[in-house]
């Protein structure tokens, strides 16, 4: 016989909500909220719509007459937002939470991998490559500022091994890292093309011989260290009116070191 739990509707209202108890200790708190949330979401960008694993972290500030926040409400924004995440609608995530919270700021951070299908430069073949992408987003005195992380992997060849080598030069596998503050929406894939076509050559998920054959020659006459890299990124997203910051990073995994090579140029604080 199954045993039924009968609970008072009177005793559920008079439930005490002790999150919302005054604190005496009159201590702010800067971010308090819940940290490393794995969720499903369905990302939208350029190429459409794809399922895929975040992690997320979400903050908000606590008055210092306030015990604590409540974290469940973090939940319920993922649960509502979830299946229709975009860069565009990110924006408005930070300011929602903290008016859910009634929270003064926010920061909201979701990580996850990005798949794009792309074609081999000569045979065509198609097959998916993976990107890693974090969307970080701030709410405080009315404004939310955004801030779009897209890492890139690559090929770079040496410049300098090219020029004293009779045959031959050594190149490696780079890790192209684009952060971008912008006051208009940019797609994923516009900042995963500004990274690929300022390397040395383009990675790929699949490739036939005459795909390996274009893209070593294709390295070979386009030598990059990776200061050359990140300067002429640097310019592209200089010249992009809807950037109002960025970080360009680059790191080789050096084929003929036990150390990589690491370029970074920061203009994500500075006015343009």
């Amino acid at each position: 016989m199954t045993a039924v739990l009968k609970i008072d509707c009177q005793y559920v209202k008079q439930l005490i909500d002790v999150q919302a108890d005054a604190d005496q200790r009159r201590l702010p708190i800067q971010k308090v909220g819940i940290k490393d949330l794995t969720y499903p979401v369905i990302f939208t960008d350029k190429e459409g719509s794809q399922q895929t694993r975040a992690t997320c972290n979400l903050y908000v500030s606590l008055s210092a007459d306030q015990r604590g926040t409540h974290m469940s409400r973090f939940i319920s924004l993922m649960n509502e937002n979830n299946q229709d995440l975009s860069v565009d609608n990110f924006r408005q995530l930070p300011e929602t939470v903290a008016k859910i919270l009634d929270a003064d700021s926010s920061r909201i951070e979701i990580d996850f991998t990005y798949f794009k299908w792309k074609n081999a430069p000569v045979s065509g073949i198609r097959s998916a490559m993976d990107y890693h992408v974090y969307l970080a987003g701030d709410y405080a005195d009315g404004k939310t500022d955004i801030q779009v992380k897209v890492e890139v992997p690559a090929t770079s060849l040496c410049p300098c091994s090219k020029k004293i080598s009779d045959f031959g030069a050594h190149n490696q596998r780079s890790l192209i890292t684009i952060t971008v503050q912008s006051s208009q929406t940019m797609m994923i894939e516009e900042i995963i093309e500004i990274a690929e076509k300022n390397a040395s050559a383009e990675v790929y998920g699949l490739v036939k011989r005459e795909d390996e054959k274009y893209l070593t020659e294709h390295a070979y006459q386009n030598p990059k260290f990776v200061e050359d890299m990140v300067r002429d990124i640097a310019l592209c997203l200089q010249n992009d009116e809807r950037i109002t910051g960025f970080v360009v990073e680059t790191e080789n995994f050096e084929s003929i070191h036990n150390h990589s090579a690491y370029a970074m140029i920061d203009q994500l604080n500075s006015s343009r």
